[in-house]
């Protein structure tokens, strides 16, 4: 009998803010690595989601959400989705049936340009129709005739088993890329800063949660329990008496909410320490960017 090959390879999730990358990037992957909530702008980095079976790992990759640049660190998060496309074994170019089809078009046309193949996730169809979607597939057939166009609801998990298959198949014979245990290629400490900086983005309202970036500066794991203590950059003092509130109790239900996910994420008690601190524009500064792991060219 003969021996079944290994596949391995990368598959990069891109497309413009708020149409479901991380949902659809956690089911995937079986495991919550990506933050998901309600805003847009949520993910800032590119992190890696690691699928392993006897003979095959699928990398996925989910990347921030397109966007014109305003400040260095939308730069860096557009670097972030740029770089996605050129190393990838299969690109999941993700749109849902509320965006229009020519938004972000210089994007686009990186798309219709790279060779490997390419799987249009048309997300959210419950909130459509069937001949309004209809049309939708029938525009993006014209912008991306070689992509393989697929409907689906991330958030019922409609047509996800079709999407594993296609990439399975889709999937180059070649050596694992990371030990078969990997889960990802983020470090503990990194899950915990996302897990605050989505507590952040659920609490605060406006330009708040933008505005801050969050940073580990302990991470002491025991047998049965996990110290950390975590600082949150915000760029004005305005910015940290609201993060903080009245008496602290902002602060105090972001820890608690914080501590319970983390917790759940490692399944280990926490002890979490938050403080504030002010980096005056932060965004803009390169050499924090760079201490806060942002790619800049």
């Amino acid at each position: 009998m003969m021996e079944k090959k290994h596949k391995s390879g990368f598959v990069n999730i891109v497309g413009n803010p708020n149409v479901g990358k991380s949902t659809l990037m956690n089911i995937l992957v079986g495991e919550r690595v990506s933050i998901i909530t309600s805003k847009a702008q949520t993910t800032r980095h590119r992190i890696l989601g690691i699928v392993n079976t006897d003979d095959m790992q699928i990398v996925y990759s989910d990347t921030p959400g397109v966007l014109t640049p305003n400040y260095k660190l939308q730069e860096s998060m557009l670097n972030f989705s740029n770089s996605a496309l050129g190393d990838a074994d299969v690109l999941l170019y993700v749109t849902d049936v509320v965006e229009t089809v020519d938004k972000n078009e210089a994007f686009l046309q990186k798309v219709q340009n790279i060779d490997c193949p390419v799987l249009l996730i048309i997300n959210k169809i419950d909130l459509s129709n069937q001949a309004d979607l209809e049309k939708m597939v029938a525009l993006w057939k014209e912008l991306l005739p070689k992509a393989e166009i697929i409907p689906v609801s991330a958030q019922s998990k409609f047509n996800v088993d079709y999407i594993k298959r296609r990439i399975e198949d889709l999937m180059p014979e070649s050596p694992p890329y990371f030990e078969k245990d990997a889960l990802t290629d983020k470090p503990a400490r990194f899950f915990v800063t996302e897990i605050i900086r989505e507590k952040i983005l659920l609490y605060y309202q406006k330009e708040i949660p933008y505005a801050c970036e969050v940073v580990v500066e302990l991470f002491k794991e025991e047998a049965e329990l996990i110290h950390i203590k975590s600082l949150i950059i915000v760029e004005r003092d305005s910015q940290k008496g609201i993060i903080i509130g009245h008496q602290g109790q902002a602060l105090k239900k972001v820890g608690a909410m914080a501590r319970k996910d983390i917790e759940r994420f490692f399944g280990k008690k926490v002890f979490l320490e938050m403080f504030v601190k002010v980096e005056k524009d932060w965004r803009n500064r390169d050499n924090l960017l760079r201490n806060f792991g942002y790619q800049l060219d």
